[in-house]
């Protein structure tokens, strides 16, 4: 009798467990990345009041705190830009009166040129940089498919041809020498700040003059709020890239600044993806990893909260109340082919 009852005491626990294993086992990563939503993130040092910048910079108007429920600056004084800590007309005043031109690389090569050029195009004409000029450098290997789309005046459309590589790393990291190249024979000539963005993505709100500085770099979506041990730097030490540590995990989905500092960014990334070729080794996640290794030595001087580039697949967040830019579905089994 007795080991009866502890049979079916053994049963029940098993029988209880299934449920939660089951649960795990479908929504764990969802759920997981749920309660990282809790975890606190570092928050601004600075006493209310503060400067950021001398004299009368335009990004001494945020509300640093404004937004106690996220970090809005960096220990070395660069704001993190969220919802609620700007005034876009204010911002807008201030670039319209500088004049200010803005230029936006884009890579459309192969599949993804059909796949997600034109709706990131029209998206971006409706929200991004709105009432500047702007110049979409498109480099793609099929000129010839570029999508013909309705521009507001004083934007246009530069279409440059390039290689398609056999592999999409290879893709994604030669770019740097690509955007280095173009800078210096067009852009310096007629912007004074470039951003770089990756085409598989949507604007779906402002993505404005706010965003624009020196040096500009995008928390990744995925760990703005995940422990640093965590981050994915990579840890070879026989490439450039590698890092033993680092303040913020970056996004090379987004990222930008004066024309002149995105071109020394570009320069030391593809510097460093060539000497690990060199050395026969490959960063961990190619042109990212070597992004984050030059931020973590050249700090940028505004960094972009992950409002400005969400991954719809992370779900519910309290912290993102504005969502501008956002991650089209993906399919790279059939895109990377």
């Amino acid at each position: 009798m007795q080991s009866l009852l502890q049979y079916l005491k053994v049963k029940k626990i098993y029988l209880l467990c299934i449920p939660i294993v089951l649960f795990i086992a479908s929504f764990g990563p969802v759920s997981v990345r749920f309660f990282e939503g809790f975890i606190p993130m570092e928050k601004c040092i600075l006493p209310p009041g503060t400067k950021l910048r001398p004299e009368n910079d335009v990004d001494n108007s945020l509300d640093l705190w404004s937004r106690t429920d996220v970090q809005t600056c960096t220990y070395w004084r660069a704001p993190v830009i969220w919802d609620g800590m700007f005034n876009p007309e204010y911002y807008d005043v201030f670039y319209r009166k500088q004049n200010t031109s803005v230029a936006l690389t884009v890579f459309a090569v192969g599949k993804y040129l059909d796949t997600y050029l034109k709706d990131f195009l029209t998206s971006a004409e409706r929200y991004f940089m709105v009432g500047l000029r702007v110049t979409y450098y498109i480099f793609t290997d099929d000129p010839t498919k570029v999508p013909q789309v309705a521009l507001a005046p004083g934007r246009e459309v530069v279409t440059l041809q390039v290689e398609r590589h056999r592999r999409w790393q290879d893709i994604s990291m030669m770019r740097m020498k690509s955007i280095a190249d173009t800078i210096e024979s067009q852009v310096r000539h007629r912007a004074q700040y470039v951003f770089c963005l990756d085409v598989d993505q949507v604007f779906v709100g402002r993505f404005g003059t706010e965003a624009l500085g020196d040096s500009v770099a995008l928390m990744h979506a995925f760990f703005y709020r995940t422990p640093k041990f965590r981050y994915t730097y990579d840890q070879n030490p026989k490439s450039e890239a590698f890092m033993e540590k680092g303040d913020i995990y970056y996004h090379a989905a987004v990222f930008g600044g004066t024309w002149q500092n995105v071109k020394r960014l570009t320069e030391s990334c593809y510097k460093g993806i060539m000497k690990d070729k060199e050395n026969q080794v490959e960063a961990l996640w190619h042109d990212e990893s070597h992004l984050n290794k030059y931020f973590w030595i050249h700090k940028p001087t505004k960094v972009l909260s992950p409002e400005y580039c969400w991954a719809p697949e992370i779900g519910y967040r309290m912290d993102l109340h504005f969502p501008r830019l956002v991650w089209a579905e993906k399919h790279y089994r059939a895109l990377r082919q």
